[in-house]
């Protein structure tokens, strides 16, 4: 949490500040009751990611599935809360892997108090990736993400959601494993995880797909012991296609899988000379 910056000494910046600060840390500790209770009945929540305007009686709902899962969970604030009078900004961002390197969600919220209360919340989220993208792609962002409903927050959820549903179901060894199932499974729509992979982490649900197979094979060669048979350790992975195998996996590893397995055979010879 970050300290607070008045940028005056005067009463009304004093009162705003102990205001959020005591809004955002009931928010942090998943205090829904007690968040709600800083909000006038008036209170408009502006979110331009979504291009929404989000009232009083939405927002409990809308609160509910931003909110930290859990008590140690904390975002990655950008700045100190900032006061100006009736007006608090904070600035944070959420960072996300992807196959084109790491993509952040920075965002601001500026926060006006009056009375003792949250009469209005602006707040700003925008997709930046690490790696340029063209302008065209960025500019196109914000309408389909705004179709989907989902805050920054959630995009970040799904996303974890998608990976321990991948790592500890792993859905992957099913050769016919579609979009479709995987959507069902982990609660959110089909389109929502493809937007999650195709526009926010930069690949395909089949490439995503090949590549936790392909970890699940890395893992199963490095206890494996002669002679390896690697086309049905392919199959065992999950693997439906010889062709996709072997391009998934000179593709990450920059070997062929028999330049792979001959690497691993002279390892275990040298370590059972010494």
């Amino acid at each position: 949490m970050p300290d607070i910056a008045p940028d005056d000494d005067s009463q009304q910046t004093q009162a705003t500040g102990e205001i959020v600060l005591r809004h955002h840390l009931c928010w942090k500790r998943r205090d829904l009751e007690g968040v709600m209770a800083y909000y006038h009945p008036a209170i408009q929540y502006h979110d331009f990611f979504q291009n929404r305007v989000v009232g009083f009686d939405e927002l409990r709902e809308y609160l509910h599935a931003s909110m930290p899962r859990g008590p140690d969970e904390a975002i990655e604030h950008s700045d100190r809360i900032r006061v100006d009078g009736d007006t608090a900004f904070i600035q944070y961002r959420i960072t996300l892997r992807g196959s084109q390197g790491l993509v952040s969600f920075r965002t601001s919220e500026a926060i006006t108090v009056r009375d003792g209360l949250i009469w209005r919340v602006n707040e700003y989220a925008s997709l930046v990736h690490e790696q340029p993208t063209s302008r065209t792609r960025s500019q196109a962002l914000r309408p389909t993400v705004s179709r989907l409903g989902l805050s920054p927050q959630q995009l970040s959820y799904l996303a974890n959601d998608l990976q321990q549903y991948f790592q500890h179901q792993q859905p992957y060894l099913d050769p016919e494993l579609d979009l479709q199932q995987v959507a069902k499974e982990c609660g959110y729509s089909r389109n929502q995880i493809s937007y999650l992979l195709n526009q926010v982490l930069g690949q395909s649900f089949y490439r995503y797909v090949n590549q936790a197979r392909l970890q699940h094979l890395l893992a199963t060669l490095d206890k494996a012991t002669p002679p390896i048979r690697i086309d049905e350790l392919a199959f065992a992975a999950g693997f439906n296609s010889l062709s996709a195998f072997y391009s998934c996996f000179r593709q990450h590893t920059g070997l062929s899988p028999k330049a792979y397995v001959k690497q691993i055979s002279l390892r275990a010879r040298a370590q059972d000379a010494y």
